[in-house]
């Protein structure tokens, strides 16, 4: 076995580049089409979601393997090789095996325990196969990761870990609100009628809201939905289907918006949202900023301010410290200069005319020492200092002091209003401008901002337990696939045996030509029975060795005492690795 995986998801990459590599079903296709007809990879498969690429492939060489899926993530994803390397991560063999396991236990979701992660591992197997470009290793590790996904929620309490990223965006929207009491009565408009937005429908009906309007570029599939959602006798919302172009006038009807759709682009725009709540509200989302560019100016206006209305207020006392320094040192603020202007603020004119004599003389309490040192330092006095205190002594004979340095008072920031329209993303690339954080009176939760609140998610006791069930079922399927290494060697001993058997059985037909028939198929059941008892001990005993660490010497072994041929041994392993033939049986998933 030589599974490798190669990807990037929520927690090694952030959002922006998640966003840019994210690739369509057509992509997606080519991607693991390319991938096996590179030299390394004989089998591939891709699972794509919201918030993970990862490229699964069955290579023959690891650097060489890592090289090329690497290389074909960029391309595929137009995201450059150099740019998309620091956030790929690379798991081989077993490591991708627990890696993979992981991920169908929702242990490596963006929300510990979601559920939905199982249907989108089942997609990327069935794409595979139908591609055939999953054979028997890839083929046993889904459908194990789907056993074992499925396990970990019936064993476990996982679910209470987590839930779906559409209820924990939901979440997000009603912020500390009960999802419930916060949908009840509302209208919604959900874009998109694939699975991610199947579900937010279907999550939103039960929490109680009073309308569904259902928006698609396919008008069959969204009808489709809105039909499986529409209550007419009051036990549920009302719900109906709308093309893509009247996605604006529904935006201005709504209370809750939940896009997720396969677009490149916007879906919705800022101004898109800001018509819609100015339609509803009668006034335009204005922008809410923090501390806007011209925040810095105002700060300097107001610290100006303050220079010009402070006669008043007392002065420190001028008495001489260090080294003769006229000023009061304890009435200075620590960490600025004391040649500078932060260090005279306040002074009368006699007292700035001592401290210019002084910094004059070459007394600074910033040169640190006597002797030399000192004199070196002085040296090193601008004519900036001079020209600063100069200017300061002018000023002092004219006010009589120099205005003190005031900080200046906080900006007081207006509450954000309440919002009118709360929109839900989960679309990858995203569908809805980032702009619209920024507009007042709408609440704006998207992938970027759900995985910032996950990082704080509270991880359950449920978690540890569902670690044991990976870690013992990555050991299963460790062994059983050693174990099937060395089943080609076993096909090819009983293979050699039964032409032993039947060369035998020939050249006894030509010694005995008067053999009926009766007597020689007794005679060839016997020889039969002989040799499989003969082997029999041997070939379960080898499978048994075979399954536990470093097995993997028995099948040379067995090769090198029975002297079977190569190519016998390998052309069964190509048979039970063909992923054409793998591909149509697709068994249990």
């Amino acid at each position: 076995m030589s599974l490798l995986v190669v990807g990037l998801s929520h927690r090694s990459a952030p959002v922006s580049v998640l966003e840019r590599a994210s690739l369509n079903a057509d992509a997606q296709a080519k991607l693991v089409q390319d991938t096996v007809a590179a030299e390394p990879a004989a089998e591939a498969a891709v699972l794509a979601t919201c918030n993970r690429i990862e490229l699964y492939a069955d290579v023959d060489k690891f650097h060489a393997g890592v090289s090329e899926l690497s290389t074909l993530l960029a391309q595929h994803s137009g995201v450059g090789l150099e740019e998309l390397t620091p956030y790929l991560y690379v798991h081989y063999e077993d490591r991708a095996v627990h890696h993979l396991f992981s991920v169908a236990c929702g242990l490596d979701s963006m929300v510990v325990g979601e559920g939905q992660i199982l249907g989108q591992i089942k997609d990327a197997l069935a794409r595979a196969q139908e591609l055939h470009t999953a054979g028997r290793l890839l083929n046993e590790l889904f459908q194990q990761a789907l056993r074992v996904g499925k396990r970990a929620h019936s064993e476990t309490g996982i679910d209470r870990a987590g839930q779906s990223l559409v209820t924990f965006g939901l979440e997000q929207l009603a912020a500390g609100e009960a999802v419930g009491d916060w949908a009840r009565g509302k209208k919604a408009l959900v874009i998109g009628a694939g699975s991610m937005s199947s579900l937010a429908a279907a999550t939103l009906a039960r929490a109680g809201v009073a309308e569904i309007v259902i928006a698609n570029r396919t008008q069959e599939r969204a009808e489709r939905l809105a039909k499986s959602l529409d209550r007419t006798d009051g036990t549920g919302p009302r719900a109906r289907a709308v093309a893509m172009s009247a996605v604006a006038g529904e935006l201005a009807r709504a209370d809750v918006a939940v896009s997720c759709t396969g677009a490149t682009g916007l879906v919705l725009t800022a101004d898109m949202i800001a018509t819609a709540v100015q339609g509803r509200g009668g006034a335009p989302a204005a922008q809410v900023t923090g501390d806007r560019p011209d925040a810095q100016a105002r700060r300097t206006a107001a610290k100006h301010a303050t220079r010009t209305d402070t006669r008043d207020t007392p002065l420190p006392p001028a008495t001489v410290a260090e080294d003769g320094c006229p000023l009061d040192l304890a009435a200075v603020d620590p960490g600025f200069s004391l040649l500078g202007e932060s260090a005279v603020a306040g002074i009368d004119a006699a007292t700035l005319e001592q401290h210019g004599a002084w910094v004059d003389g070459g007394t600074s309490l910033l040169e640190g020492g006597p002797g030399a040192d000192r004199r070196e330092r002085t040296e090193q006095i601008t004519d900036a200092d001079a020209e600063l205190i100069s200017a300061l002594a002018a000023a002092a004979a004219t006010a009589g002091r120099v205005p003190e340095l005031r900080k200046p008072e906080p900006v007081a920031v207006a509450p954000r209003p309440e919002p009118v329209l709360y929109v839900l993303d989960l679309a990858m690339p995203r569908d809805v401008d980032a702009a619209v954080h920024r507009l007042a009176g709408v609440r704006l939760v998207d992938i970027e901002s759900l995985a910032e609140a996950s990082a704080d998610a509270p991880m359950a006791v449920d978690v540890d337990q569902v670690r044991r069930i990976v870690a013992d079922e990555v050991a299963d399927f460790a062994a059983a696939q050693r174990a099937a290494h060395i089943t080609p060697t076993v096909v090819a001993l009983r293979t050699m045996a039964a032409d032993v058997v039947a060369s035998e059985i020939a050249r006894l037909e030509g010694r005995l030509p008067g053999l009926d028939d009766k007597h020689r198929a007794e005679i060839t059941q016997t020889v039969r029975r002989v040799v499989d008892k003969l082997l029999h001990a041997p070939t379960v005993r080898v499978k048994q060795l075979a399954a536990e660490p470093g097995g993997a010497g028995y099948a040379d072994a067995l090769r090198t005492l029975f002297d079977l041929d190569p190519e016998t041994v390998a052309s069964v392993s190509q048979a039970d690795d063909d992923p054409k033939k793998n591909g149509k049986n697709r068994g249990p998933a």
